[in-house]
């Protein structure tokens, strides 16, 4: 099955960088998760919380998990938006933007690592095929029952 699927070599590629984040992460006390998340705020004016979930593609359940686990450790503080009073937004503490670095760091550490394996060619088409992969899945021409 592993050589004929496009969804297997994705999900288990996938497994196994995620375990390797997980494990990195552990080092400090954090998860890919948390990572993720910390990557995904914006450094100095906030994120409103509701794009995060959509941004990181996290349930809701899981952001919330995930949040309060970053707030708890002085990573991440919650305000008001000014601008709608039922929103909230995001921001990193300075603890928080500091392994936002590290979390930054681990991430370039791991893409040089793939490209110094693999040609600047075959980067290029692994970039293509993910696009291609997306915009199919965006464009709903894959399991398309209208047609």
């Amino acid at each position: 099955m592993k050589d004929k699927t496009i969804d297997y070599a994705l999900r288990a590629t996938w497994q196994a960088v995620a375990r390797m984040y997980n494990e990195e992460a552990a080092k400090y006390d954090a998860s890919m998760a948390t990572g993720f998340a910390l990557l995904s705020l914006d450094r100095e004016s906030g994120t409103p919380s509701t794009t995060l979930g959509p941004r990181m593609g996290m349930e809701a359940t899981s952001l919330t998990r995930t949040l309060k686990s970053m707030e708890d450790k002085g990573l991440i503080y919650r305000k008001k938006n000014p601008e709608d009073g039922r929103g909230v937004l995001i921001y990193l503490t300075d603890f928080g933007r500091e392994k936002r670095e590290l979390s930054r760091n681990t991430v370039l550490k791991f893409n040089e690592a793939v490209k110094q394996h693999i040609s600047d060619e075959k980067w290029l088409h692994f970039m293509e095929v993910t696009q291609i992969i997306n915009d199919l899945i965006q464009e709903k021409k894959i399991f398309n029952t209208t047609e």
